[in-house]
């Protein structure tokens, strides 16, 4: 149903015709579509607090070095013939490193031995005159008795079987310094090999081919087992002593630390395969930080891991029986304080703060403020606030945590 009125009105000498036209029935309908159809609740995904036991993992920064370390040095002094070795390359024990000019070495060991071979030459002769003169006193002995010669031809047999006696015992003691030379340049010799000292992985040469090299030249180059290879770290006075009140015995401890399984986190982010295991605690406790040094042992085929590098040893620590657990989206941070968006039977919001604990992979450990059972907001919390009305749908944590 509709209405027209006409009015007439006089505007500055002007007669202007107004039509007024009102449609019935379309202003009710128009109010009601603007302010009576009630606001729709926003729809968030939820999930419940679960409560399980979960292990506790302490984290430390750790360095790796190898099982054995062996420098490998010179003990004579000689120029740097030829390297028999690639640097970085895996070597076996008495292998050939480097080579030293043996020349000299093998002309003192020829000495040596022509000395040693002109003394027992010198032995053998005071032997065969010593062997003369005991005759002569054996000759002379039954003959003086007789006094079918001489007292006097008798001491002077004597005598010289003391002299021979003595010329033989000088022959042995020559002939004992020249075998000390000659075992002395022999191992002369055989230190113009410098050669690896255990299987492992030879560095980097630090002097080259044609270098004079001495007993203090230093380090020519080094040797490392790294399979296994240790990774050290050090751990927090309490945290020590924690570890040693749960096994208090030094068997119990032995069984402990084989049963503790490390890990490593590697400079990339990534987790290291194989795990560790517990190889021995520092004698002491640093005095100056109060921690206290630990090492462990990790299989490393392929020797990827080197010595000298950084990674993050991880391990269980304790476990926490009937923790409560949400997943870490759930948790907001606001100024210092922890807060989740707790959805009650009535599809109500109630934003509460919580006492959070560590974090469990992709969840928080929650300390205090939640309840098992209770669902909380995980996906939409910045939809809502105390009080509102939500549409509560599951949490897909499966697609969300990718």
């Amino acid at each position: 149903m509709s209405r027209i009125t006409k009015r007439y009105l006089l505007i500055g000498g002007v007669l202007v015709l107004i039509v007024v036209g009102l449609i019935v029935g379309a202003v009710r309908p128009f109010k009601n579509a603007l302010g009576a159809q009630p606001a729709q609740s926003p729809t968030v995904e939820v999930v419940q607090v679960q409560q399980e036991d979960v292990p506790i993992y302490g984290d430390w920064i750790g360095t790796l070095d190898g099982l054995v370390n062996a420098d490998v040095r010179a003990q004579v002094t000689g120029y740097l013939l030829k390297q028999g070795y690639q640097e970085g390359a895996f070597v076996r024990q008495g292998q050939l490193l480097f080579q030293i000019d043996p020349r000299p070495f093998q002309a003192a060991l020829d000495q040596a031995q022509g000395q040693l071979a002109q003394a027992k030459a010198t032995l053998a002769n005071a032997q065969a005159v010593q062997r003369r003169t005991e005759l002569d006193v054996e000759r002379y002995t039954p003959l003086a008795k007789e006094q079918a010669a001489s007292q006097q031809d008798l001491d002077n047999a004597v005598q010289n079987n003391l002299a021979a006696l003595a010329t033989v015992e000088t022959a042995k003691a020559q002939i004992k310094t020249y075998e000390a030379s000659v075992e002395t340049a022999k191992i002369n010799l055989e230190f113009t090999r410098l050669v690896a000292p255990i299987d492992g992985i030879a560095g980097q040469a630090q002097l080259q081919v044609g270098a004079l090299v001495t007993p203090n030249s230093g380090v020519v180059t080094s040797v490392s087992t790294v399979d296994p290879i240790k990774a050290y770290f050090t751990v927090s006075e309490p945290q020590y002593l924690a570890w040693r009140k749960r096994f208090p015995t030094e068997t119990s401890s032995e069984a402990a630390g084989k049963a503790l399984h490390l890990h490593l986190i590697l400079a990339d982010g990534s987790t290291y395969p194989h795990e560790g295991t517990f190889y021995f605690a520092d004698r002491q406790v640093n005095e100056s930080t109060g921690a206290i040094r630990i090492a462990g042992l990790f299989p490393n085929p392929g020797s990827v891991l080197r010595p000298g590098g950084y990674a993050k040893v991880r391990a269980v620590i304790s476990t926490q029986h009937d923790a409560l657990l949400v997943p870490q989206r759930a948790v907001s941070e606001l100024q210092g304080g922890y807060q989740v968006a707790v959805v009650d039977s009535n599809n109500k919001v109630n934003i509460r703060t919580v006492a959070v604990g560590d974090r469990i992979g992709t969840r928080w450990l929650i300390a205090d403020g939640l309840n098992r059972g209770e669902r909380v907001v995980a996906e939409g919390v910045q939809k809502v606030r105390t009080g509102a009305l939500v549409n509560p749908m599951p949490f897909d944590a499966e697609n969300k945590d990718k």
